[in-house]
């Protein structure tokens, strides 16, 4: 007979032992509408508001998973997470141990990691259980060193070897070391020591951690885990205006010619031969003409600045039209056929606002706020000021507002554009991206959106929760070893359920003071950070040539990009090798080489004597056994040489001892330089920001 209860999102199954107990009168377990079942399971993770949204997952990344569980008494517990595929049946089942650093101190807390092997709407449950053979373990192991009870616990552990190896599900050769193990127990020619040895060796250990004995099975129930594609949560991003690329200027005449879409396209193969897998551009609309801001924001344009890209629409149409510059249609569908042939992926910018002579202003007045002069109020985001940009109002239309948009992204998609970076999606009300990436992930769940979100954390937070697959971050401006330990903390081990961070190194509107300062080492240190501590990152064109000089008293690039065109000599500084495209280069090679680096919960953090020197390792058991392990040191100190000892957590690199040469060591070798050093526990290093300031070593298996 078995006893279902729903209790507070978890069902208890009681399976009695006896026959008796399973003849007794079937009636309603007592328990039903409780809080509690058999065995309270509290606090599942990942679980997003009670599993009102699933929490992000990504084929083949390893998911920490994680409950309280306790029971009464002084019996051993059991808990497991089932991981279910999107047809309901399971596809792995993983026997959950006391958490990391939490042995010992009673908090009961378990966790262990799942790993989805393809995309979809999975979902996984905690089971907790009466652990038979544990319980029994851990009373023989003590009553039989006492001299307590000898046979009445070698014949229970007799007769519970022999009963689990009757159970169904169980394969030969394991029933057949059960068998075994309660023959030993049984054997009355052995010592007691000899008996017990038998129940407790090493096959029988491994027969039961494998499939474990289990009795009055609690489940919770079953939470909600999306599995999107690769580049939702992995991928390298470059950033790009079409419009630089290729534009000439004629000095004679003082005018620019615009680059287009066919020009831009001859500089992708550039970035594929980086290791790039998204090539992003800012809004390629029509601009306005109305207020358009001239070079470096001034009020005041010239005939020939461009204006904003960010401020959309004209009479030559608006979020559904191309700028006339650029090209057509066809000649963006040849520029996304061109980088898919080079393995990229074309972001396109959804900026979700409008120049003062967009059509929507004619057509759709609504759709903004009108002051109580009469006027359009304009964006501000103090001190900044955009008189060129006109916000949308999403509580005058709402239907008609979020229907003409959900028009216009599945324009796009109808050629080709797979990948949407949001601008400013912080100003626009939660509930409006909920439906909308909804609405389009229903019909194209590979479509994927990223939040350009520098606001607080509880919108970046929740613009995750409602659909973004992932976010800019704070990482722009982490730049001691103390912020960084803090940040990497938080996104890889808080918010990763919610919230994966794209780690861009620059950006049009960002140029930190640490790029401005900092030489050329700044943005090595930058781009190694980056490139390892997430699996997404992100660089803006210019970044390879150490682009460091701001416009006076603001964090954003003098002769800024978004308002004028921008030749680049990327030939030049090719030719020179004093760019930084060969090591963007190497550092995207390494990603790909390592799939350690593709994770986001494997973090781990290692002491490090020295206050600007940062230690961290990725570590990832494959498919096939093998291990891949990345430890990353950073002197994120530009300006100087660092010494420090370092101390390896080595219970986060999962070594063997086969891993350990004759003296106790292992040996790591350093991608970037190519050196090999052997390395333990303990370890100096000294790094020179001038020279080299990272190493990236991978543990030699």
């Amino acid at each position: 007979m078995i006893f279902l209860a729903n209790v507070g999102g978890v069902t208890t199954t009681a399976t009695p032992r006896s026959s008796s107990a399973s003849k007794s009168k079937q009636k309603a377990d007592i328990t039903e509408g409780l809080r509690f079942g058999r065995f309270p399971i509290t606090a599942v993770q990942p679980v997003i508001e009670e599993g009102r949204f699933p929490a992000k997952a990504l084929s083949g990344e390893d998911i920490v998973v994680g409950a309280t569980v306790f029971r009464e008494g002084h019996d051993q517990l059991g808990v497991s997470a089932v991981l279910l595929d999107p047809k309901g049946k399971e596809r792995q089942r993983v026997r959950l141990a006391p958490a990391p650093g939490e042995r010992g101190k009673g908090t009961d807390r378990w966790e262990g990691l799942v790993t989805p092997t393809s995309t979809g709407a999975w979902s996984f449950v905690i089971e907790a259980w009466h652990d038979r053979y544990g319980t029994w373990h851990h009373n023989a192991e003590v009553k039989v060193e006492a001299g307590i009870d000898v046979e009445l616990m070698l014949a229970e552990g007799t007769a519970l070897l022999a009963e689990a190896a009757e159970e169904a599900g169980r394969s030969a050769a394991d029933k057949r070391i059960l068998r075994s193990g309660s023959e030993g127990l049984a054997d009355r020619e052995r010592t007691a020591e000899e008996r017990l040895a038998a129940g407790f060796s090493p096959e029988v250990m491994d027969v039961v951690e494998r499939q474990p004995i289990r009795e009055l099975v609690a489940s919770s129930k079953q939470f909600p885990l999306l599995v999107e594609r690769d580049l939702a949560g992995r991928g390298a991003w470059y950033e790009f205006f079409p419009r630089s690329e290729g534009a000439v200027f004629d000095p004679v005449a003082g005018t620019w010619t615009s680059g287009n879409f066919t020009t831009a396209a001859k500089r992708l193969d550039a970035v594929a031969d980086m290791g790039f897998d998204i090539i992003y551009m800012p809004p390629i609309h029509p601009i306005g003409f109305q207020h358009r801001k001239g070079r470096n924001n001034t009020l005041t344009p010239g005939p020939q600045d461009p204006g904003s890209p960010w401020a959309i629409g004209s009479k030559d149409g608006g979020h559904d039209a191309i700028h006339p510059d650029l090209g057509s249609f066809e000649d963006f569908d040849a520029f996304v056929a061109r980088a898919n042939e080079l393995g990229l992926e074309v972001a396109l910018d959804l900026a979700l606002q409008a120049a003062p002579d967009h059509p929507w202003v004619q057509s759709n007045p609504e759709w903004f706020t009108t002051r109580v002069d009469g006027s359009i109020a304009y964006a501000e985001n103090p001190p900044k000021k955009y008189q060129d940009i006109y916000p949308l109002n999403f509580d005058n239309d709402p239907a008609g507002l979020s229907k003409e948009i959900l028009r216009i992204v599945f324009l796009w998609v109808s050629h080709g554009v797979k990948i949407f970076r949001v601008d400013n999606p912080h100003t626009k009300p939660v509930w409006f991206w909920e439906w909308l990436i909804g609405k389009v992930n229903k019909k194209h769940p590979d479509v994927v959106f990223l939040a350009e979100a520098f606001t607080r954390p509880a919108m970046m937070h929740a613009l995750g929760r409602a659909g973004f697959q992932q976010s800019y971050t704070y990482f722009t401006w982490r730049n001691t070893k103390k912020e960084l330990e803090s940040y990497f903390e938080e996104v890889s081990h808080v918010t990763p359920a919610y919230f994966r961070p794209n780690f861009f190194v620059n950006t049009p509107d960002i140029l930190t003071e640490y790029l401005q300062y900092g030489g050329p080492a700044a943005f090595r240190i930058r781009a190694a950070l980056a490139a390892t501590a997430s699996p997404l990152w992100g660089v803006y064109a210019g970044f390879e040539l150490y682009e460091h000089v701001a416009r006076p008293g603001a964090e954003e690039y003098i002769d800024n990009e978004k308002y004028e065109y921008k030749a680049r000599d990327w030939e030049a500084a090719e030719r020179s090798g004093h760019g930084l495209a060969p090591y963007i280069t190497r550092l995207n090679a390494i990603r790909k080489a390592h799939p350690a680096l593709g994770d986001l919960q494997n973090l781990t953090l290692h002491q490090c004597t020295d206050d600007a020197t940062i230690v961290f390792s990725k570590h990832k058991t494959l498919p096939d056994g093998s291990k891949d392990t990345v430890i990353v040191v950073v002197n994120v100190d530009p300006h100087s040489a660092r010494e420090s000892s370092v101390t390896l957590d080595l219970s986060a690199l999962s070594l063997d001892p086969a891993d350990f040469t004759a003296n106790g060591r292992f040996w790591v070798d350093d991608l970037i330089s190519g050196e090999s050093w052997e390395w333990g526990e303990y370890n100096y290093v000294r790094l020179d920001a001038h020279v080299e300031p990272a190493h990236i070593l991978s543990i030699r298996r």
